[in-house]
């Protein structure tokens, strides 16, 4: 469904792989149908490592551009599906061949990645970045949103707006990921973070935009594993990585 209002009644997250071998981090729960003009910029990251794939949300910020979380990297195919939303359209997937650009401070990683595409994407509308003049404050509301699996049907791209925020300025949080295959485990870390507090049972994608104002504020990274948002959960504040993603995009 395309409506733009229209709210369904929570439902179960039990039961949510695909093909036994696919770990969903997409369901939004609770939510609403987003409206067709809304999210265009949404991206579907699918990686596969062996027999495993994962996979997450991602947001077209330039033509050539996905911003997404760096978990979401596996070191074997990783693929970029466009044009997910609204599901009347015709989508295209490419295949991501350069390596990942992970913000790396000291050799420390932190969970923010971007992804180059092959082939710009010219026909769809971009993901603005935050305006940081202003930064988000307690009791902010914003709006997450991702491909839900609900009754309604699959890869529907749902939204929820009625989120409450408020910030942590000095979370440290260290997760361990293998960055590509024969590396050792390095840290993967960052320092600035926002917390997010549902009214109720809430899921989103791993790798999604957290928006206000129309602009991305936050990038979803620490949650449940494969259900991101079904607690209160933290998301990256982009405007802490505004300058590096600026620099590596060439964005304006």
């Amino acid at each position: 469904s395309t409506g733009s209002g229209r709210l369904l009644p929570p439902f179960s997250a039990s039961g949510v792989s695909v093909n036994s071998d696919v770990s969903l981090q997409k369901r939004i729960i609770g939510g609403y149908d987003c409206h067709h003009t809304e999210r265009l910029y949404h991206v579907r990251l699918e990686s596969k490592n062996g027999t495993h794939m994962k996979r997450c949300g991602g947001s077209l910020i330039h033509p050539e551009w996905i911003l997404t979380a760096a978990r979401c990297w596996k070191s074997q195919t990783n693929r970029a599906m466009v044009k997910v939303h609204p599901r009347t359209v015709i989508q295209y997937i490419q295949v991501i061949q350069q390596a990942p650009v992970i913000y790396n401070d000291n050799n420390q990683y932190h969970d923010i990645m971007l992804l180059k595409l092959q082939r710009p994407v010219t026909d769809v509308p971009l993901a603005q970045l935050p305006d940081c003049s202003y930064r988000l404050q307690k009791g902010d509301v914003v709006q997450l949103a991702g491909e839900a699996a609900t009754t309604a049907g699959p890869n529907n791209e749902r939204c929820e707006r009625n989120i409450e925020f408020m910030r942590i300025k000095s979370l440290f949080l260290s997760l361990q990921r293998r960055l590509s295959e024969g590396q050792n485990n390095d840290a993967l870390v960052s320092l600035q973070y926002l917390q997010l507090l549902f009214h109720h049972n809430f899921s989103c994608d791993t790798g999604g935009a957290v928006v206000h104002s129309t602009m991305i504020y936050g990038l979803i990274s620490v949650g449940q594993p494969d259900y991101a948002c079904q607690r209160p959960t933290a998301a990256l504040d982009v405007c802490e990585y505004l300058g590096w993603i600026k620099q590596i995009t060439g964005i304006q």
